[in-house]
């Protein structure tokens, strides 16, 4: 019930308002949240590099359909893959996370033209810094057309990721034909509210059909990138890793900025490849809020901070 109200209010503009006003809720976003500039952004991502973490840069925001903004999304990737290779950061230790709504994929009939365009171009910039991109995913209704321009990009830029969310019922199929075609691959369990009729509902199920995934996409050529702060399923993977001789390189853990610091430089210092989800932006909220819903430790964490004085 706390998932659903809260993913309620992750789409409430009134609620936003709010929140932005409270003095103690800005030192809880900071927690998940890099900051609202790039340079911030290039500060937090150069404190992780060294502590010998990878980094995913993700600028917040989506869903626009605007052609003149979804202009300056992609020119802000431009920039900020040319900021990142002269701040010394361009290298696979970065990536740039790309929304594919941020850049008119839902702008008409034309939209998905339209997003792999601004893609190309945003991708190109990337090679030139020396970075990577992964295509985010976002609600079902984008799947299709997410998975089809992360195929067209592959063709001129390989190493380009997309992300796939366990949750769907369809996502073992799509990791099949990801695996066959040695992509890299972000496996997350997903923070979007689903139908029943395209998602699983119930926690143990979505946990069942992440270790489907993941013994699909090691079994094959595809590079995991294996987005979990679940204890198990870091295990399941450290294993499955091992069992099919992955070296580090070969597949990642993933986890989101501010959660699970600890266990970040545990597996790091272990020898494992980690990289961690950095969102920025004034486009925070949305994100705020669904990694809220995602697990009730941090609703606690949020609550707690707002009762005590500011």
């Amino acid at each position: 019930m706390l998932r659903r109200v809260l993913l309620f209010a992750a789409r409430q503009d009134r609620v936003h308002t709010a929140l932005r006003a409270l003095p103690a809720s800005r030192a809880v976003v900071d927690r998940f949240v890099a900051g609202e500039t790039p340079a911030e952004a290039v500060a937090g991502g150069s404190a992780l590099v060294a502590e010998r973490l990878c980094v995913t840069y993700n600028s917040l925001g989506e869903y626009e359909t605007d052609p003149a903004r979804t202009l300056r999304t992609r020119d802000a990737f431009v920039a900020f893959a040319g900021r990142l290779a002269d701040a010394g950061l361009g290298s696979e230790v970065s990536e740039l996370s790309v929304k594919l709504s941020a850049l008119g994929q839902l702008n008409g009939p034309g939209g998905p033209a339209r997003a792999l365009d601004h893609a190309r171009v945003v991708c190109a910039a990337a090679k030139k810094a020396g970075v990577l991109v992964t295509l985010d995913m976002e609600d079902h209704t984008t799947t299709d057309s997410t998975l089809e321009i992360a195929r067209e990009l592959r063709r001129d830029f390989p190493l380009t990721g997309v992300a796939v969310q366990a949750a769907l019922r369809r996502t073992p199929a799509d990791c099949a034909d990801l695996q066959r075609a040695g992509a890299r691959v972000r496996l997350v369990k997903g923070a979007y509210r689903e139908p029943a009729s395209v998602a699983f509902q119930r926690r143990a199920d979505v946990d069942r059909a992440f270790v489907r995934c993941l013994r699909t996409l090691f079994a094959g050529d595809a590079r995991p990138l294996v987005a979990t702060h679940d204890p198990r399923l870091i295990g399941i993977t450290t294993e499955l890793a091992r069992r099919h001789g992955r070296r580090p390189g070969q597949f990642e853990h993933q986890m989101l900025y501010g959660v699970r610091g600890g266990e970040q430089r545990r597996l790091a210092a272990a020898g494992h490849r980690v990289r961690v989800y950095l969102p920025f932006g004034p486009e925070w909220y949305g994100y705020f809020t669904r990694r809220l819903a995602e697990r009730p430790a941090n609703t606690l964490f949020f609550l707690r901070a707002l009762a005590r004085p500011s």
